[in-house]
């Protein structure tokens, strides 16, 4: 065989190793929506949700979900602050094991057999938006995750325990946000 034969079947070979592991690494398109009656996607979250309003978690539906769905997890953060000098930003509520046929999370609560781990206050439970007065909205995101398996993680468990323990197991991502900023 000719070194030209055996440069070009090397090129070749080389080309479908690194579009293979291309392929694999590709994002899925995740079908999975989420709604709320309680404000717009990308809208103003209403005194009701808020920290130092009635401090209400909003209601979510969940559409769309994907094949092999078993189980939810929420995490909600604020993602202008950055604390302590790193990339964490303010958590303001965790939940997971919500069963798929619970269909979303009710208003004011969560469904029977989900886990609310703590917040950035140590707080197992919902805070809502607390951004301080100023000229710019806080962005509060909303990320859910379908995931094909239930989590086995203590209530204790840390946002980072949280992801850990999701690793291998998204079959679908969503996100909503509302912005939110105190008044004087």
């Amino acid at each position: 065989m000719s070194l030209r034969k055996i440069g070009a079947l090397c090129a070749l070979a080389a080309a479908h190793a690194l579009t293979a592991g291309l392929a694999e690494a590709q994002p899925r398109f995740s079908p999975l929506l989420m709604e709320s009656d309680a404000f717009e996607d990308g809208g103003i979250v209403p005194d009701k949700y808020v920290f130092r309003g009635e401090n209400v978690s909003p209601g979510f539906r969940f559409s769309n979900i994907p094949e092999g769905t078993v189980s939810f997890a929420l995490i909600f953060h604020d993602i202008d602050v950055a604390l302590g000098g790193g990339t964490d930003d303010v958590l303001h509520w965790m939940v997971w094991n919500i069963p798929v046929e619970a269909g979303g999370i009710p208003e004011g609560g969560v469904p029977e057999g989900a886990v609310q781990g703590a917040n950035v206050r140590r707080q197992n439970n919902y805070m809502g938006p607390g951004a301080p007065a100023g000229p710019r909205y806080h962005h509060y995101v909303f990320e859910l995750y379908a995931l094909n398996a239930m989590l086995d993680l203590p209530e204790t468990a840390t946002r980072d325990e949280l992801l850990a323990a999701m690793e291998g197991k998204v079959v679908g991502k969503s996100a909503y946000v509302g912005r939110y900023r105190g008044s004087e």
